[in-house]
């Protein structure tokens, strides 16, 4: 059946447009009621939820921790987006844009608000001198990578992920349209990983952190229900192995958990390592 939409002169936003996230979706920003965020004892402070985008930063919290960078210490408050905490008075100070993950910096003698984040992996590197080259062609090449994730997610959750997992009807053109482009982004990083042990090269880096929480993830079937299968990612041989060693990281296991509200293993919030500790070591 052909589509009988007719977009009018100027859009107005119908209440009723149905999908998993109607209730808090709107056109305009800022905080819609005050409400203060805690703050916590350490140097950092997370506002955040366990989504890919919360993933990153608390991947990159827990290797910085790992190499022994105690000032990377940190609280990681749970932001619960369907219930529209990122649009309190305290998150919307920090990030106007309210979305999460947000972080505050409170080691020095005035705080610094950080938002986007791949800006929060790019500051946390620049502070702690780790995961980012100092050579200029090995760092853009890093930047170069990141910035494509920062560019190309937005087509595989937005995208291919509202339209076959989360909107509420499935139409055939934009699944096939954004499942066409999901899998381009699969190939391109498979023919990437085809040449290197990582995504910019032979170290780890904070694109490594930016890019698995997305693909990696889909790569092993853990993004949408019946996604891997659908784009079959397990044709994508380098990508695998890349995504299963990134899995494989202790740092990786312990900041994929934070914050999250479900799954096999979560922690709602984190203060200390042992918040962590707790969870992983519970069945052992």
């Amino acid at each position: 059946m052909a589509n009988t939409y007719i977009p009018p002169k100027v859009w107005t936003m119908d209440e009723e447009n149905g999908g998993q996230w109607a209730s808090i979706n709107r056109p305009d920003s800022g905080a819609r009621y005050e409400q203060e965020l805690q703050v916590g004892q350490h140097p950092i402070q997370l506002y955040s939820m366990g989504t890919p985008n919360g993933q990153k930063v608390t991947i990159m919290l827990e290797e910085l921790l790992a190499k022994g960078v105690k000032e990377a210490e940190y609280d990681a408050f749970l932001i619960k987006i369907s219930e529209s905490d990122q649009f309190g008075s305290g998150f919307v100070s920090i990030n106007p844009n309210s979305k999460i993950p947000a972080m505050v910096d409170r080691t020095g003698d005035e705080d610094i608000n950080v938002f986007e984040s791949g800006n929060i992996l790019f500051y946390l590197a620049e502070k702690f001198g780790y995961f980012l080259p100092q050579d200029i062609v090995a760092r853009t090449q890093v930047m170069n990578w990141l910035f494509w994730l920062q560019g190309s997610a937005p087509f595989l959750g937005g995208g291919f992920g509202h339209f076959f997992a989360y909107a509420p009807e499935k139409y055939e053109y934009p699944i096939n349209r954004f499942a066409m482009e999901a899998k381009r982004q699969l190939d391109v990083l498979d023919k990437q990983l085809a040449k290197h042990t990582y995504i910019a090269g032979e170290e780890y880096s904070i694109a490594d952190i930016a890019i698995w929480p997305w693909y990696g993830s889909l790569a092993l079937d853990n993004s949408y229900e019946n996604a891997g299968e659908f784009l079959d990612v397990n044709s994508y041989k380098h990508l695998q192995r890349w995504a299963s060693s990134i899995a494989e990281r202790p740092a990786v296991q312990r900041g994929k958990i934070v914050n999250r509200t479900m799954g096999e293993v979560w922690v709602e919030e984190r203060h200390s390592a042992a918040d962590i500790d707790a969870v992983l070591n519970q069945d052992s």
